[in-house]
């Protein structure tokens, strides 16, 4: 694929992750954020959340790779140059049942070597980050 096949306001992916609280260990583990909001449930609910909630990063890498997995199935060559969300609501992750991350990607902005994606991300329904872009520049 390569860009003149692209439009703006073009829906170009919706992706779907699910979210475990085995999840959010696996990610404390690697990311060093022990951050008891993230695993336990009196904390979380100490904190005034409604339950366990996604590490805002461990959510932005969900996106992240929402849009790499696009360029790779969409066989476009190009590098994700920036990407910038802003936080609008926590992932809550019940521990029955998880939760999932719905991610659809838009096209914004686009010229003749970058397009810019705008993201809606949503979780329980509810927009959890807003707004959310990424630029990939083609190689």
């Amino acid at each position: 694929m390569s860009l003149s096949e692209l439009a703006v306001g073009q829906t170009v992916f919706t992706a779907t992750y699910p979210v475990t609280r085995a999840d959010l260990v696996a990610y404390a583990d690697a990311s060093g954020d022990q951050n008891p909001i993230h695993q336990d449930e009196a904390a979380a609910k100490a904190a005034g959340l409604p339950d366990v909630i996604a590490h805002g990063m461990y959510t932005m890498g969900l996106v992240s790779r929402a849009v790499r997995e696009w360029t790779a199935s969409a066989g476009l060559d190009a590098t994700l140059t920036d990407f910038s969300a802003r936080f609008a609501k926590p992932v809550v992750v019940p521990a029955d049942g998880g939760a999932e991350v719905v991610v659809e990607g838009k096209i914004r902005k686009l010229d003749a070597t970058s397009v810019e994606l705008a993201m809606t991300v949503l979780s329980a329904g509810e927009k959890v980050l807003a707004p959310a872009r990424a630029t990939l520049v083609t190689k």
